[in-house]
């Protein structure tokens, strides 16, 4: 498989403090990578840098679908193939969840608004919020909220989908609903990089774990070998940890 996204000696500091340290990373085409870890590890920061949300620092490089992640024309291009799902929904509250979604479509991809009216009306469906269509962010649930946002994240038709721990902002009855969507886009072959703490979605779904703590890359393999017999002590560690409660 072709690889649609290449980190290589990925770092960022935050004043004295070193967020990343020496990241290489590699994602094919289609493959599902979960990215696990303590607070304070690295996660968000690492898949915030892979469409400049984050600015990292020399020499670290990143190359999305062929081309070199860097402040300028090429990073609109980037953004247009990267869609991105964080904790906080980030829903415009003046529109509905039809325009929401359409949004980006018509001013990005100058979609017309029969075609934007749609595809949204098609994505609604895919995560099951097409009786929400015309109502407002406030109106919603948390769950239903995250799910408008997933769709917003696929109206641009991204070959890769990024989720900033999606669920941990969400009630708990409302996880569950969340992680099916994102289950049913891992079986429908969209390249996924997952931060999160849900570790039987990552054991069920990812193609591959990657642990991460202090800014570094700890250990990265299947899930069976990560969860049933991780080589690092680290990582024993945190999953007897997480794995207790």
């Amino acid at each position: 498989m072709t690889d649609i996204v290449s980190i290589s000696k990925l770092s960022k500091k935050f004043g004295s403090f070193t967020a990343l340290d020496g990241i290489d990373l590699n994602v094919a085409e289609g493959e599902v990578v979960c990215i696990i870890g303590p607070s304070g590890s690295g996660k968000s920061t690492l898949i915030r840098c892979i469409n400049l949300l984050e600015q990292f620092d020399s020499p670290g490089r990143i190359v999305v679908d062929g081309t070199t992640v860097k402040r300028g024309k090429e990073l609109a291009r980037v953004r247009a193939e990267v869609g991105m799902v964080f904790q906080s929904f980030n829903l415009f509250p003046h529109m509905t969840i039809r325009q929401n979604i359409k949004l980006a479509p018509m001013r990005v991809r100058k979609t017309g608004d029969q075609a934007a009216d749609k595809l949204a009306q098609q994505l609604m469906q895919q995560v099951g919020i097409e009786a929400q269509a015309d109502k407002y962010p406030d109106q919603l649930s948390g769950g239903q909220q995250q799910r408008v946002a997933i769709a917003r994240a696929l109206a641009m038709k991204p070959r890769i989908l990024l989720f900033d721990e999606p669920t941990s902002s969400l009630d708990p009855e409302m996880v569950g609903e969340v992680l099916d969507v994102m289950k049913r886009l891992a079986e429908s072959g969209v390249t996924m990089l997952v931060v999160t703490h849900e570790m039987g979605f990552a054991r069920q779904v990812a193609d591959r774990v990657v642990f991460m703590d202090g800014g570094k890359i700890v250990e990265t393999g299947k899930p069976d070998a990560i969860f049933d017999d991780p080589r690092e002590a680290r990582t024993r560690n945190f999953l007897n940890a997480i794995l207790a409660h």
